[in-house]
Parts: C-alpha cells; sequence; structure tokens
C-alpha cells in the first residue's frame, strides 16, 4: 500500500488504536481467570516463555517477550516469591540470572488453558480464524520491529 493518510483520520480508523483497544479487551477477558490462578498477565506471559523455553536468562525472558530486563526483573522476583520460577547464577558468568518453571510454576501454566477457550468463546470466531488473525498481527509486529 503506498501514499499518504488525511491528516484528519478518525481514532476509530487507526490501526495503532485497533490493536491497542483489542489488546485491553484480552486483558480485561483474561483478568478474573488470571486473578484466579494468583497471577498477573505480564507473569502469566513469563511462565509461558519458560514452559516453551524451559530456562532463560533475565535478558533472555525481557527479549522473548519484548520487554526491558528492568521490567522482568521484579516480575520474576515476584514468581519467585509465589514458588512458581527458581532463579539461579550462571556458573559460567556470575552476572547472568537463568529462570526456570518450578512443579508448582508448569502446573499453574497447565491450568491456563481456561485462558484460550474463553478467548475463543466471547470471540465467536473459530481456531482458524484465531490462528489466522494471530498469523496477521505475528506479521505486521515483525515488519513494524524491524
Amino acid at each position: 500500500m503506498t501514499g499518504s493518510f488525511p491528516d484528519d483520520i478518525k481514532l476509530d480508523d487507526h490501526l495503532c488504536f485497533a490493536l491497542y483497544s483489542a489488546s485491553m479487551a484480552v486483558t480485561r477477558l483474561y483478568k478474573p481467570l488470571l486473578d484466579g490462578l494468583g497471577i498477573t498477565y505480564p507473569q502469566y506471559l513469563v511462565l509461558n516463555a519458560l514452559r516453551d523455553a524451559e530456562t532463560l536468562t533475565i535478558g533472555g525472558l525481557a527479549s522473548r517477550l519484548s520487554l526491558e530486563p528492568s521490567t522482568i526483573t521484579p516480575l520474576v522476583k515476584r514468581l519467585e516469591a509465589a514458588g512458581l520460577v527458581a532463579r539461579a547464577r550462571s556458573p559460567q558468568d556470575e552476572r547472568e540470572v537463568r529462570v526456570s518453571l518450578t512443579d508448582e510454576g508448569a502446573e499453574v501454566v497447565g491450568r491456563t488453558a481456561c485462558l484460550a477457550e474463553a478467548l475463543l468463546a466471547k470471540s465467536g470466531m473459530g481456531l482458524g480464524e484465531l490462528a489466522q488473525l494471530r498469523d496477521l498481527v505475528r506479521n505486521f509486529r515483525m515488519k513494524v520491529a524491524a
């Protein structure tokens, strides 16, 4: 697509607002379910990243979640205090902190399927449609972030 947007574009016509408001709607849908599990949405993301990779450094988590390490550290500390993750210094480099799920953390992640079920039910979309939407947004993010 080439060209330019008009100067008087309405808020509802902004792609950034559509993405932002959709993200907020999903977060609001997830909140009561996450509250029941005793975790926040950012903590949910950390736990899922660790489930996928088993062990990540603080920097690796930050990179994976597109956040700053200074944002990840307090999240990980709260998760560790709750017994959901374990932190350990790397034997090769004392500055590097490795984070992994505990058995309790893996159990909590295992109970998060209710989030996807709630999103599927609330959206009225099928799995294929949601996968297409996810892929479009993922591809868009990769192009914008490059």
